[in-house]
């Protein structure tokens, strides 16, 4: 079976904006000649991939399932290019990151700063997402490489252990429980919390211990960092639950109370993921280096 690359990225590019014509405009084609590709490409197949109506385009089973693969074999082709190019004298590359909200906002930057020194025509791109969808994009191809914390389950990826983190209670230091040593979840939820953003992969992990506490969260304002989080807490906007790492990191500078959580959950590994750290580009084996050292 022979398959095109212009067609995979064409495929993906469709599946992605669940559109024929954003697709093809993705990919800078007319949308008759883009539909007229993917048609060729069934009937190459013998199989259904896309399923087509007023508001756009679906997915089948089967096109779930080459999606999955054109991404690997067209992220694959794009490390052979990018070690190709490392014997020219324009040395480029490209990673795209899947990563938690701590290792996005709290030490990641300072590593990637490193690795792009070291690799001028180096691009990166990063983004925020749970560990469950960390994962999704790692097997699927989506991401080179995935940034995790807690307990997870990677069947065929392969995990890398390189540090541990712990979530701990943030209060302004004349708080009602500032005077504490170690509280649980439950105990916290009686006061406003001050929260980041929604959708980060944090507040919906909290979210989901509350939940099967059968609690609410009392949210009382979201914000976009963790130094913002500590300023609102200084303030005495409420009380947060945070890194460990980034908590004592500003108590250094702020009139802040860290308080360990009694929790199973607050200790967490990190963890690198990937695919098989074998086939990946130098440049990237060079990012694992920086964040297991």
């Amino acid at each position: 079976m022979h398959f095109d690359l212009a067609d995979l990225r064409l495929f993906i590019n469709i599946a992605e904006q669940s559109s024929m014509t954003q697709g093809a405009r993705k990919s800078c084609i007319s949308t008759a000649a883009a539909s007229n590709r993917i048609k060729k490409l069934e009937e190459q197949i013998g199989i259904r991939l896309l399923y087509r109506n007023s508001q756009g385009v679906e997915l089948t089973a089967a096109g779930t399932t080459l999606l999955k693969h054109a991404r690997i074999i067209l992220r694959q082709v794009q490390y052979l290019q990018n070690e190709l190019s490392e014997f020219s004298d324009q040395q480029v590359g490209h990673i795209r990151i899947f990563a938690n909200t701590t290792a996005v906002t709290d030490f990641l930057p300072e590593i990637l700063a490193v690795l792009m020194v070291q690799h001028p025509q180096l691009s990166i791109d990063l983004q925020e997402r749970i560990n469950l969808e960390v994962l999704r994009g790692v097997a699927e191809g989506a991401a080179d490489i995935g940034i995790t914390a807690g307990p997870i389950k990677a069947q065929d990826l392969e995990v890398i252990p390189f540090s541990t983190d712990r979530l701990v209670l943030t209060t302004h230091s004349e708080h009602p429980l500032a005077h504490l040593s170690s509280i649980t979840l439950e105990e916290t939820l009686n006061y406003p919390h001050v929260c980041l953003q929604e959708g980060s992969s944090l507040l919906r992990f909290l979210k989901s211990q509350v939940d099967g506490l059968q609690r609410k969260l009392n949210v009382r304002i979201q914000v976009f960092g963790f130094e913002s989080m500590c300023r609102m807490i200084e303030a005495g906007v409420g009380i947060g639950i945070m890194p460990a790492s980034s908590a004592l990191r500003h108590q250094y500078t702020m009139n802040l109370k860290v308080i360990q959580l009694d929790e199973p959950w607050a200790l967490r590994e990190r963890s690198i993921v990937v695919r098989d750290s074998q086939a990946l580009p130098e440049y990237v084996k060079t990012l694992i280096k920086l964040l297991v050292k």
